[in-house]
Order: structure tokens, then sequence, then C-alpha cells
């Protein structure tokens, strides 16, 4: 049972509720108001599941109703180091990956015929495409714009009277899993644009596999890993039409699927980043509760076995395997970009905020790394310890023979050309409606929302911060005239003591870890909401590898910052490749107060502007210092940084003072690290 407390400010006139669910930049603060003269006399917690959003499209009956409804895609505009991020893409590989990918080259493929016919037909285009659709919108970036609908009006002229669209040989088998990933790329489109060509094509691409025989629908392949894709995409299409039918194939799609809810049928990493959830996204449909605890159990079971290191991830450099579960084990690019959408589907589906916890940790600590700072390569792997990125096989330490650790914008296939949409998604869901027409803030970073709330009122909410560098996010309230809705903001699991002020003056509550600040008053021109969320130093003991340490502060884990010398092996000079070797010692062991670990830490803020690219080696915007000592028997094996050793070790090298840096500004890291000791 849900727990919720309503406690009524003074100051502000505000009655506030914290639900309890069963995980920026330095302003001085505004004026006080007065109080309001007819403060709210009701607040529904979150997540609600007894009202609808009169604006926005979540759930149709008898689907469950949606505690978090996505908003269109532009109605959030990424501002400052989110931004950013995305324009180095459109300006790097990402965004020129036509110039570079023959898989994305528009003479002669498949996906760019309207007969389907062609070359290169299976899943790097719409892979590509899928987030650069998104990219482009995002961005409102015109050049962006008009390649993305090069590519979409061939695509949506495809379709043959009988529904099927795309490339044809992939109509064979059929293997529906390359239009899986193009119906995303559509969706966007239509979100920008409401062409109802998008609509119709999905109806009837729908009713060609609903008229499917079972044993061609989803048959053994990616496909049936990745259903849950497809069941994404149905979901949308009811929601929009309320076709009956597409519920019934919604039923067969999820029995056709490989069997998530029994267990895990896969252990391949970037399946199991997009597979674990499907069991939750039927549960839309059963409410019944088993579907959704199947999906927490896998996730729960692939961290418990493989994911017990810091930045998010779990290893499986293409696979989990047994006996490879040190933090020096990798995850592609593709599993971060697919474990955050997975994080951001789940937590529209159930309002827990854990989930947007995980899709942080895996955003700010994992997924900057996998690519160069500018944007102009990515690498196939990415560890939380990893101290050379050169060309070399590494294999058997990593599974896949050859180069898997230098950034190369030319190579690395299915990564080259996923990752396009980490960003874009994240970005597009900072912000979320909810029932009762009001808005949340799931996700915190600097932007803008322009959204209808209340009786349909447009508002613009600029939220101004340096999270997760800093700790307070300022939210202003731009609106027309005066209109009440609820606003909910996000408490993370890390944050024990948030406060809130409403125009200078505090609301007082207890705002938990792990929860839902639910504010509903009415809202004015220049209002001005203040979210503080002091972040302490947080040492973890991971007792199941070797009992190492992580380092945290905030949603941000802590890496030896370690000198790197960028070395081009390839490439074009318009798109070079590089290696990237370490020139200052690593081996380190923490030197730890045994009784209070947190307090051997010293942190250091940078002063002045938060640089435009924050991920960066020379820019990290706050450092931590510590006590360590080196352990000379520690090196590196066959390329690699050698296994953890079991901590407590011993070592009589000198006692040294190290500096540690953001995981996500840390290209060579160390992040589990061993504990000197008797």
């Amino acid at each position: 049972m849900m727990r919720h407390r309503l406690t009524l400010c003074g100051a502000c006139g505000l009655l506030v509720v914290v639900a309890r669910l069963p995980g920026p930049a330095s302003r001085a603060p505004a004026a006080p108001r007065a109080p309001q003269a007819h403060p709210v006399t009701k607040v529904m917690p979150m997540p609600a599941k007894t009202s609808a959003n009169d604006f926005y499209i979540g759930n149709r009956p008898p689907l469950l109703p949606s505690p978090l409804i996505e908003l269109p895609v532009g109605s959030v505009r990424a501002e400052g180091w989110l931004r950013h991020q995305m324009e180095l893409m459109a300006a790097g590989f990402s965004g020129r990956l036509t110039e570079i990918s023959q898989w994305c080259r528009f003479d002669g493929s498949a996906w760019a015929s309207p007969k389907g016919e062609g070359q290169f037909g299976w899943e790097e285009l719409p892979y590509w495409l899928r987030g650069f659709t998104a990219l482009a919108y995002t961005l409102g970036d015109e050049r962006l714009i008009a390649e993305a609908k090069r590519w979409i009006e061939p695509i949506l002229a495809s379709q043959e009277p009988g529904g099927y669209f795309g490339p044809r040989a992939n109509k064979e088998t059929p293997d529906v899993w390359p239009n899986m990933l193009a119906l995303y790329a559509l969706r966007t489109y239509y979100d920008a644009t409401r062409d109802r060509r998008v609509i119709a094509l999905m109806t009837k691409y729908f009713r060609w596999q609903m008229a499917l025989p079972l044993e061609r629908f989803l048959p053994e392949s990616w496909q049936k890993w990745r259903g849950g894709d497809n069941l994404d995409s149905i979901y949308w299409l009811y929601n929009r039409t309320g076709g009956k039918w597409l519920l019934d194939l919604a039923r067969v799609n999820h029995e056709r699927t490989a069997d998530w809810a029994g267990g895990i049928p896969t252990w391949h990493g970037v399946n199991l980043s997009q597979g674990f959830r499907e069991p939750a996204e039927y549960y839309q449909q059963t409410r019944d509760a088993r579907y959704l605890q199947a999906a927490v159990r896998n996730y729960d079971r692939v961290m418990g076995e493989y994911g017990q290191v810091p930045g998010g991830m779990f290893g499986a450099d293409e696979n989990c395997r047994e006996g490879y579960r040190d933090p020096r084990q990798a995850a592609e690019t593709c599993s971060m970009a697919e474990f955050m959408h997975s994080f951001e589907m789940l937590l529209r589906i159930t309002g827990d905020p854990r989930w947007a916890d995980r899709c942080e940790e895996v955003a700010f600590n994992s997924l900057p790394a996998s690519q160069a700072p500018d944007y102009r390569g990515l690498h196939y792997l990415t560890a939380p310890n990893m101290v050379q990125l050169d060309k070399e096989n590494h294999s058997p330490g990593v599974q896949n023979g050859g180069c898997m650790l230098a950034y190369n914008p030319h190579d690395y296939r299915c990564c080259q050309h996923n990752i396009a949409f980490g960003w874009p998604y994240f970005a597009d869901s900072l912000w979320m409606a909810t029932p009762g027409n009001g808005l949340a803030a799931a996700f915190y970073a600097p932007c803008q929302v322009t959204a209808k709330v209340g009786g349909g009122t447009r508002v613009r909410i600029s939220e101004e911060t340096e999270y997760p560098f800093g700790e307070a996010v300022e939210f202003r309230v731009s609106t027309a005239k005066p209109v009440r809705f609820p606003l909910s903001l996000r408490i993370p699991a890390w944050c024990a003591r948030a406060r809130i002020k409403i125009n200078g003056a505090a609301v007082k509550l207890a705002a938990k870890a792990s929860s839902w600040a639910k504010l509903e008053r009415t809202w004015r021109d220049g209002d001005v909401v203040r979210l503080e969320l002091p972040m302490a130093v947080r040492v973890r003991v991971w007792e199941r590898n070797r009992n190492a340490v992580s380092v945290s502060r905030g949603p941000l884990t802590y890496s030896v910052k370690i000198g790197e010398k960028w070395v081009r092996f390839g490439g074009t000079d318009k798109w070079p490749a590089f290696e990237v070797f370490p020139t200052t010692p690593w081996n380190y062991g923490l030197v730890l107060d045994a009784r209070a670990p947190a307090k051997s830490f010293a942190v250091t803020k940078k002063t002045g502007p938060l640089a435009s690219q924050p991920f960066d080696i020379n820019a990290a915007p706050i450092k931590l210092t510590a006590k360590a000592r080196r352990i000379p028997a520690w090196g590196l094996d066959n390329g690699l940084c050698a296994t953890l050793p079991a901590s407590p070790v011993q070592s009589s090298e000198p006692v040294a003072t190290i500096t540690l840096i953001p995981m996500g500004c840390a290209r060579l890291r160390i992040s589990a690290f061993p504990v000197v000791g008797d």
C-alpha cells in the first residue's frame, strides 16, 4: 500500500503530498511572495491511476492508466550541457553517418526504395534513423530534419497493398525486427508533423502481422528476443486509434516473444537491455502484477550476477559469461542506449522513480565515455575499469576478437548506428505529463518545457541547473494567466534531505529519498520553484566482487584521474580513429577511514560556469581527493587491467594523494577500487 502525507505550508499556502514508492544553477532566491488566498484542498498521490490527462495521450482503457505520459517531441528544448551533447552529435559521426557508413548510403539502399529493393536492408539504417530523427526534431535542426524526411518518404511509400513495408528481402522469413526500429522513427516523425500517413501505414502493417501464421510471426532470431519493441508500437497505435483488434495482436505478440516472463531466455547483452522489460509492457494489458514483477526479477538477476560494478551496466562484452564478472568486463554501447530506453519506458509505465535513478546512472556515468568528447568516434565496449584503449585483440578477456576498444567512427556496425537515440530520447523524457493535467520533472538537466496544463493553458517552465554536477534546480513558470495544476518533482534515491522553496519561501515537507514531491497550487507568471538536492559522498562495497569499493556523490560515480595520450591509428583526416594510452599510474588501492569511509574524500568544485562539454578529463566540474597506495602486482593482462585483487590488499608503497573525477569524464578509468588494509 502506498503511503503519503499531506503538509500545508503556511509560508506559501501550498498543500503538498510526498508519495513514497515501493529510487544546478546557483541563483539568489527570489523574494517571497504573499501567500495564496485560495490554497489547494485536494491532491493526488503519485502514481495516479484515477484520472486522465485531457491534452496528451496516455493509455486508453482497458490498458492500465498511465501515471506518466510522454510529451510530443519538441515539447522539451534541451539547454546547456545537454543540448551541447546533441549539437556535438549532429556535427559528429551520428549526424554525418551518410558520409561514413556504407549502410546509410541513399543510392541503392533497400530502405530508400519505394519498392523495397536494393542492398543493405537490415537493422543498420533504421537503427540510425530512429536516433537521427529524434535528434533532428529535438534540436529543431533543419538540415537533420530534411535528411530524416529524405528517408522517411520512401519508407512510407514502400507499403504493399497487403500491409507489409520496407525491404522486401526481410519479408521472406519474415524478419520484422528491422521494421520495429523503423516504426520508432515514424512515430517520432508523426509526433512532430501529425502526418496521418504514419497512422495509416501502421494500421495496415499490423493487420498484415495479424494475418501471419503463428509459426511465421516472431520466429527464432533477434525479433523473438526483442518482440517487446513491436509490442510498444502496437500499444502506441491502439492508444491513438482504439482498434480493439490491436489488443488481440498484442496478446499474440507477447505469446510469440521469447519467454521473459518465465526467466532469462538469452544472455546476450543487448537482448537483455531491451528484452527484460517485455513482461512489464504486457502488464499494462493484463493488470496482473506478476508480469511487472517478472521484469523486476529479470533486472535484479542480471544486475545481481553480472552488474556488481559501478556505472549502472552489467558485464556483457557480447554475452554475459560465467566467470567474467570483474569490473574490467565491458558493456556494448548499444546496450547502454537500450537500457536507458527501457528505464524511460518503465518509468512511464509504473511511475516508480527507481527506474529514473537507474537511467541517470547509465546516462551520466557510462554513456559519455562510450564516445570521444567531440562525438567524432565511438568504441564498441566500455568498462568501469579500463586503462588502455588500443586496437589490439583482447580475446578471451573480451569475447570478440579484433579491435573493440579504440575510438573509431568507421567501425562497430551496430553500435555505430544505434547510439544516436541515447541522448535525444533522454532529453525528450526530462518532462512528462501527469493525470490531472499536470507536469512531472522526471529527470533533471537544463531545459525548457512547453505544455498545456490545468484547463488548457499553455505554460513554459524554464529549468536552470548544473545537475548532475550541481545540487540545485530552479524552475521558472511563464504563463499568460494564473493556472492551477500539479507539478511533481522526483526525489532521487541517493538524496535523504531534499528541500523545496517557492518564491523564496520554504515548503515544509519531509521529501524522502525515492519519492515524488507533488506541488499543487495556482501558478502565476514569474513563480520560481527551487529544488535543492544535497549531495553527500557515499562509499559502496561490492561484496560479490572481491569487496571492491566505488565512490559516488549524488548521481555521479568517480574514477581515478588517468592521464590520456591520444594516438591516431587510422581513419581519414576528417574522421580519424584513435587509440588512448595512460600517461600516469592507475593501479591504486584506496586508504579509507574504516569507521567513516565517506570522510576519506575531500570535494573540490570548479569555479566559474559549467563547461559546454563537462564530460571531459580537462573540464571535470567536480573532483575528489583521497589517500591511496600503489599495488605493483596489479598490472596489465593482455592489454586489459588485470582482475581486481581481493580487498583488503596489502601494499608497502608510500601513501599518495590521488584525484578522482566523474566516470563520465574519464575515458581511461578505474572506478572499482581495491581497499588497502591488513
